[in-house]
């Protein structure tokens, strides 16, 4: 039964896609004549979506490629489209020839966050937001959030102790939410942060619904949701330059910009460009917390190699008196290494649409489970990564041009996390410890219920 729930739980999610083909009528041919590699397209409309939302990806993606090669086609998500298994494909399709292959999403998505948003373009405008949302993501601009990174996380685990249920995917979601914040606004108003986590929170749901206007569905309160995430966005601009202050968080960087012919960016410009942080900002990172504490869980002596990692730490930090240095974090090997093969393993994000004739997608997930690049790639053994993957192997955040400009926020957020978590709780993993869901990347079935006890409490 309880398999039946998740499956129609999945399918309801993704019926918000099977609107997609009429949306682009356009797209979805291929020339004719074309010859397209071996594989299969599923069902009309539907494709095989449902056939990959209702198992384990590993299986679906390895099945395909066992079958059809490391180029193969299918349809999923509403799209026609050919996977490529193939570091070399990738690499073409990202890096060397990513000129020729622009992002594709649908475009109830492309409202719902902001059609002017960084990861939905390529060429100047791109090129343009992609180096201001790096510069103030630079190594210098992170070291200064790690004291604020690591409040959220003390606060967020002394919320957790006690010895009641939490689940951990939804409580990583508030963690990484909040560091979001921190980075785009520094530290904003209380009341405005409710708000805008409280209207964020809709259109996270919206995203994943059928793309509806009847009133009273996900898709139409997340509509209702943005335009008052709009609002709030245009009162926080308006107070920002009201202070005549250039700060250097993300807002700061966005208000302070000017082109070679002095143009800024309009306020459009501005408030996609942040929905589309914070929404960059939160799942990936959840998801990934969410299956490195699943894989320390799985693996207790692992998990005490790492406790005694980070209590050396916290024992040099005046027994966690004092905060994190970046010296100390950079200085994390096996705690670091843990990350990188829960990234392989789970793979978050398993591929990337780009358009070309047809959708094409460079297919990671299948790469990263490869034995001839990841020996035994089903055990999680992170002294693979002693040694650094060939080039092309391992693509968690991407590659080329439209890779993910906050990798390393994202890690610094993992790395204190974890620290903290190992070093203040204990914790147990609830109820099957098999089994995934999508939401809508993959995560432990159910977002890994947990119990959390004080370390020191018996």
């Amino acid at each position: 039964m309880e398999t039946v729930s998740i499956f129609i739980y999945n399918f309801l999610i993704l019926s918000a896609l099977l609107s997609f083909p009429f949306i682009r009528k356009s797209r979805g041919k291929t020339r004719k004549g074309a010859k397209l590699p071996p594989g299969s397209m599923g069902w009309p409309w539907l494709g095989e979506t449902i056939q990959l939302y209702s198992q384990d990806p590993n299986v679906f993606f390895a099945t395909k490629q066992e079958r059809y090669g490391e180029i193969f086609k299918t349809h999923i998500l509403g799209c026609p489209c050919i996977m490529l298994a193939s570091p070399e494909a990738a690499r073409f399709v990202l890096v060397s020839q990513a000129h020729l292959f622009k992002p594709t999403y649908p475009k109830s998505k492309e409202e719902m966050i902001g059609p002017s948003a960084l990861f939905f373009h390529q060429g100047d405008y791109h090129t343009r937001l992609r180096k201001l949302v790096q510069s103030s993501l630079s190594l210098e601009a992170i070291q200064k959030l790690i004291p604020h990174i690591e409040a959220i996380a003390v606060s967020a685990i002394e919320s957790w102790a006690g010895g009641h249920v939490v689940n951990n995917y939804q409580e990583m979601k508030k963690f990484s939410f909040n560091v979001g914040i921190l980075f785009i606004f520094g530290h904003l108003d209380s009341n405005i942060k409710e708000e805008l986590e409280k209207n964020y929170c809709k259109v996270n749901k919206g995203y994943n619904s059928f793309p509806t206007n009847i009133p009273g569905t996900a898709y139409s309160k997340a509509i209702v949701a943005r335009k008052r995430i709009s609002k709030i966005l245009s009162e926080i601009i308006s107070k920002r330059m009201e202070k005549s202050v250039a700060e250097k968080d993300l807002l700061g960087h966005l208000l302070n910009y000017k082109d070679e012919k002095g143009q800024t960016l309009t306020e459009e410009q501005i408030a996609d460009n942040i929905i589309g942080a914070l929404f960059a900002a939160q799942d990936t990172t959840a998801s990934a917390l969410t299956w490195i504490l699943k894989y320390l869980h799985d693996d207790q002596k692992l998990l005490e190699l790492v406790k005694a990692e980070q209590k050396a730490i916290c024992e040099s930090n005046n027994r966690g008196k004092n905060p994190l240095r970046w010296a100390q974090i950079r200085n994390m090997p096996l705690t670091n290494k843990v990350i990188l093969e829960s990234l392989r393993m789970a793979s978050i994000i398993s591929f990337t649409f780009r358009e070309a004739v047809t959708d094409v997608m460079p297919l990671f997930r299948n790469i990263h489970h490869s034995s001839e690049y990841f020996p035994d790639p089903q055990n999680f053994d992170p002294s693979r990564f002693e040694v650094a993957p060939k080039p092309n192997t391992f693509l968690p955040f991407g590659n080329g041009v439209h890779a993910c400009p906050g990798n390393e926020l994202a890690k610094l957020e993992m790395l204190i996390m974890i620290h903290h978590v190992v070093t203040m709780l204990r914790y147990e993993v609830v109820g099957s410890q098999n089994g995934i869901q999508y939401g809508p990347f993959p995560v432990p079935q159910h977002g890994l219920p947990v119990k959390f006890w004080k370390e020191s409490s018996n």
